[in-house]
């Protein structure tokens, strides 16, 4: 069955290194649009992409896109009473840590990076590249290939973006969406650690489902066809079950 699908990617790349996924959605019978990150703090945009959102069947996000589409599906279910499919990929609710939740970066970590950020834009991007494409055998080819999909980014969205990534938390919104929900981790992940996918374990109610797959935090570019027939797998299970 042909499920509607908005796909919404990371921080500081762009949109190219989800078309390979897009691409391989579309022939498996999907409808695919892929969209940038936006700043949901600013609750005027958060409103215009909840309604954008409300005309898809399946919201997914890559990493950043993860928990932008875990809000967009929290703010749908709120204000329409709807409740839409939610894929996450490599996506930690909390990126970084607090008392609560100590699976993420630490703070100190995230605030050098920052920093780096606001001194050097673009060397803080290529090693952030470089990190996306850590923990596997074939890192520098797989950063190669990174390098040659990113595209120039507006600095305010990414800065907008860093606040995002700081100061998100939807493990309570994960923890009581009772919409179906599947969260893919990546064993080798040098960003998201894979212990996040063994904490959501605990979550896991009748439409919960998490797994761990290999690959670095880029997995959603570099096993691009694997993740998509995981992602179509699901969707036929939930039309089964629909039926």
């Amino acid at each position: 069955m042909n499920q509607h699908i908005l796909l919404i990617t990371g921080w500081g790349g762009g949109t190219k290194l989800l078309q390979p996924l897009q691409k391989a959605l579309i022939q498996q019978g999907h409808t695919v649009e892929l969209i940038n990150i936006f700043n949901p703090l600013d609750e005027q945009v958060l409103q215009q992409y909840t309604e954008k959102a409300r005309a898809f069947d399946v919201i997914c996000g890559w990493s950043l896109g993860g928990q932008l589409a875990t809000l967009l599906v929290d703010q749908i279910a709120k204000r329409y009473a709807v409740q839409k499919v939610l894929i996450t990929l490599g996506s930690n609710p909390c990126f970084v840590a607090n008392e609560a939740w100590s699976t993420a970066m630490d703070q100190s970590t995230f605030l050098r990076f920052k920093q780096s950020f606001a001194q050097d834009a673009i060397a803080t991007l290529k090693k952030f590249g470089f990190m996306v494409c850590q923990g596997v055998p074939n890192t520098k080819q797989d950063f190669l290939t990174l390098q040659s999909l990113i595209q120039p980014q507006n600095l305010e969205t990414l800065r907008d973006g860093l606040g995002c990534l700081e100061f998100l938390n939807n493990v309570s919104i994960l923890k009581n969406y009772t919409g179906y929900q599947l969260h893919l981790f990546a064993k080798q992940d040098f960003l998201v650690s894979y212990k996040v996918e063994r904490n959501l374990r605990d979550f896991a109610g009748e439409f919960f489902q998490t797994e761990l797959v290999s690959g670095s935090h880029g997995f959603p570019l570099f096993e691009f066809e694997s993740i998509s027939c995981k992602i179509c797998q699901y969707l036929e299970k939930i039309t089964q079950t629909n039926g």
